[in-house]
């Protein structure tokens, strides 16, 4: 999901040492619960994986039943707006770096090179900003040539992403986790990033709620690990009732 809020420096106050907060970062949610120790959040993880495990397939089943429809119509359009298939599908580095095929609705025009799209990811995992003025995303180029028209449309409100629920069902991802990365990516993360493997990835995240179009691409890495090192239930709450006017919002100044 993608979102365009904002996070308060407080969220990084007790991991400076560690992960160093986003340099973009403005002011949204201040009162997170404090970090556990290392060793305290090893021995708790089960449960909330039980119970998070739990929410997410009952979620992510009735979204399929109830979105069906929906996800059908959208499939049509796909096929007979440009030649390929409905579904786009890609191999993702998911929990403890297992590979899994991440789901979407294609909205690209098929068999297109990512050369281009590579190597501005690259660009801003080196620490550069492509981006400009732009508005862009932190994964997403602005006026890309190879995305279509309803492709577009799609990606301004994360239609796009509703098969990812079929993945959420298979336990492959979570409904709130830490971006799904692609595996040329992970090569270029810094080590302390590599804590975000812990968890599934999910549908959204932490740093797609506070200011993606802002944050640098460490930054939002760096909101990965904090995701991953504060995780409960209560927060993953939060982050799903930011999501919709995040995303909301995003489309509003397309």
């Amino acid at each position: 999901m993608i979102g365009d809020g904002s996070l308060s420096q407080d969220l990084f106050a007790d991991t400076s040492r560690s992960v160093p907060a986003p340099r973009s970062a403005g002011a949204v949610f201040t009162e997170l619960p404090p970090e556990r120790p290392p060793s305290s959040r090893q021995r708790d993880r089960r449960p909330v994986d039980r119970a998070t495990r739990l929410i997410d397939l009952v979620v992510a089943s009735l979204l399929l039943i109830v979105l069906a429809p929906v996800m059908l119509l959208i499939a049509v359009l796909v096929r007979a707006t440009s030649p390929g298939p409905a579904l786009f599908k890609q191999t993702r580095v998911g929990c403890r770096r297992q590979p899994f095929v991440m789901l979407k609705f294609r909205t690209m025009a098929a068999n297109c090179g990512d050369d281009v799209h590579r190597d501005f990811v690259c660009r801003m995992l080196r620490g550069e900003d492509p981006r400009h003025d732009s508005g862009a995303g932190l994964y997403k180029l602005e006026d890309d040539q190879r995305v279509t028209p309803l492709g577009r449309f799609l990606r301004a409100t994360s239609l796009d992403e509703l098969p990812q629920l079929i993945n959420v069902v298979r336990g492959d991802m979570a409904l709130v986790g830490p971006r799904p990365a692609l595996a040329w990516e992970v090569e270029l993360f810094q080590p302390h990033h590599h804590e975000r493997f812990m968890v599934k990835p999910g549908m959204t995240g932490l740093w797609q709620v506070s200011g993606r179009c802002r944050l640098t691409m460490s930054a939002a890495l760096d909101l990965d690990v904090t995701y991953v090192r504060r995780r409960s239930l209560t927060f993953d709450l939060w982050i799903l009732m930011k999501t919709i006017p995040a995303v909301l919002s995003r489309r509003a100044t397309r």
